[in-house]
């Protein structure tokens, strides 16, 4: 996946693609990743990183929504289960079986609970992951010790799936540029070129040297997430905004708080929303919340009352529990919802909307990572039905991602990278350094950090130490204290000099300041 070389396809403005996608999350790539396959010559264009915004930000569930379910959104629920099916067979190395305890506390809980987790298995059918069950108090505590036991009566016990949102987004790409198309991230659209009323084309800009492209496409898709209405109105400045968004933030703290491989699910919050408490690369995940937000930003905030509110929460449940000096990294994501009648945005459907504009533009928002393939078949599916591009089958339901691998009983901490590891363990035998860790810390390796920027278009310390690796997701102080030690590795390979290591190391303190709890002291990093 090589960047320049991708850039270099577009110095022919003569040249005409098939797709011109904007937005490289999981919705932009899942369509890269279709279109290709279908061999549609194909372009995706993201202004940042790929997965920069709400798609490394989520929860790391592959699931069907046991909250959707709740609402009685059946349709939903049955789509997702089978896509988590079909993610979990195309990408073994990045999906897992995740089993997930629902503790009772009250009489009723256990039935009424039990009942729904029973439905759940069977609208998974043969894609499950295990059938659920109900468990007495003492088989509840041996799976999840750190529960609370004043007035534990029992729990439910199911299966869900458990991924690394920003590696699959990685592995998408790669995937893409596998089937033939460029993707390239650092590419903004600065405007849509439009033949009479009709889009035929992006003027883009690389954001890294400033130099100005212009394309010309068959079919323009917005894919950009909570970034929609941006594009919308670049179409037509008088467009009505179709998004309402919503803000989700996640604790994340050390394993020691959730022993054991179950994870934890709270059903019902203050707030109304279900409460998370996930293992995740040997760190705990608490989530999430819901805070209505009027402006899309790519590095959202968390609130202190978010904060408050998801350290108050679990502490219901958990003991003992984690107070705001054990949490290493904070995180807040949008969810790019569809407006609706609903009065809060936790009651507003996670249901993907595709719009054709006057202009030709196809437009698609909403969804989750867990049916980003099914939105991917719909929108190119839209595309051919309106006769823009050759009919053609969508393949991506057998096809494999990059880096595909069976999972086995040898599998480490590392499997994640999936057939990759073997090329990174021999970058590590060709140089012994590199197989030394970024940070104590942290579980990465410099290897990690070379092969990001040799295969993975890492441009910039925020992308190997927050998404390349979840560094900075996984511990913010750990990621500062390392900063340098990345950006000089990065230096060293892409030829930089002193100026850039330092720009390099302020542009990722500013933005990793705002993961770090609240109480830590920044001039002791």
């Amino acid at each position: 996946m090589n960047r320049d070389n991708m850039l270099n396809a577009l110095s022919d403005p003569a040249t005409q693609w098939d797709v011109c996608i904007i937005g490289g999350g999981a919705t932009g790539l899942g369509i890269a990743v279709d279109a290709a396959s279908r061999g549609y010559r194909t372009l995706l264009a993201e202004q940042h990183d790929f997965a920069k915004a709400t798609s490394s930000r989520s929860t790391k569930l592959v699931h069907g929504g046991v909250r959707y379910l709740q609402q009685g959104n059946i349709k939903l629920v049955m789509e997702a289960l089978r896509e988590r099916g079909i993610l979990w067979k195309n990408a073994p190395h990045l999906v897992k079986d995740q089993s997930f305890i629902l503790p009772n506390y009250k009489w009723w809980e256990s039935t009424f609970y039990g009942i729904g987790l029973k439905l759940y298995d069977w609208m998974a059918g043969t894609l499950g992951f295990g059938a659920s069950r109900f468990l007495g108090r003492e088989a509840t505590l041996r799976r999840a010790p750190s529960l609370n036991r004043n007035g534990l009566r029992g729990g439910v016990l199911y299966h869900d799936g458990q991924f690394d949102d920003a590696r699959l987004a990685i592995n998408l790409a790669q995937t893409a540029v596998e089937q033939g198309a460029s993707v390239i991230n650092y590419l903004k659209v600065n405007a849509l070129i439009k033949t009479g009323e009709r889009v035929t084309g992006l003027q883009l800009e690389d954001v890294l040297t400033g130099m100005p492209y212009q394309v010309q496409s068959t079919v323009i898709i917005n894919a950009t997430g909570i970034f929609t209405d941006t594009i919308l109105q670049l179409d037509d400045p008088q467009a009505t905004p179709i998004l309402a968004l919503s803000q989700g933030t996640h604790l994340v703290v050390d394993k020691h708080f959730l022993p054991g491989d179950s994870a934890v699910l709270i059903p019902s919050t203050d707030d109304g929303r279900v409460l998370f408490a996930v293992p995740w690369h040997n760190k705990t995940l608490i989530g999430t919340t819901d805070t209505p937000v009027q402006q899309a930003t790519l590095e959202p905030v968390a609130l202190e009352s978010e904060i408050t509110f998801i350290l108050t929460q679990i502490a219901k449940y958990i003991s003992p529990a984690p107070v705001l000096s054990d949490v290493r990294s904070i995180f807040a994501g949008l969810r790019p919802l569809v407006k609706g009648n609903a009065k809060r945005t936790a009651a507003l459907p996670r249901d993907h909307l595709i719009q054709i504009t006057a202009s030709g533009m196809i437009t698609i928002t909403g969804g989750k990572w867990t049916t980003y393939r099914r939105m991917a078949d719909d929108v190119v599916n839209t595309a051919i039905k309106q006769g823009l591009l050759p009919d053609v089958a969508c393949r991506t339901r057998e096809l494999r991602i990059h880096g595909w691998k069976a999972v086995t009983a040898d599998d480490d901490d590392r499997s994640h990278y999936g057939s990759d590891k073997v090329a990174i363990d021999e970058l590590i035998k060709n140089n012994q350094a590199l197989g030394e860790k970024i940070h104590p810390d942290l579980p990465y390796l410099q290897a990690d950090i070379i092969w990001a920027m040799q295969h993975e278009s890492c441009m910039t310390v925020e992308d190997a130490l927050a998404r390349r690796t979840r560094s900075l997701f996984l511990d913010a102080k750990a990621s500062l204290e390392c900063c340098s030690l990345v950006a000089s590795l990065m230096a060293s390979y892409m030829k930089k000099d002193k100026n850039w290591i330092q720009q390099q190391v302020e542009a990722f303190t500013r933005t990793a300041c705002g993961y770090l709890p609240l109480s830590t002291d920044l001039f002791n990093i």
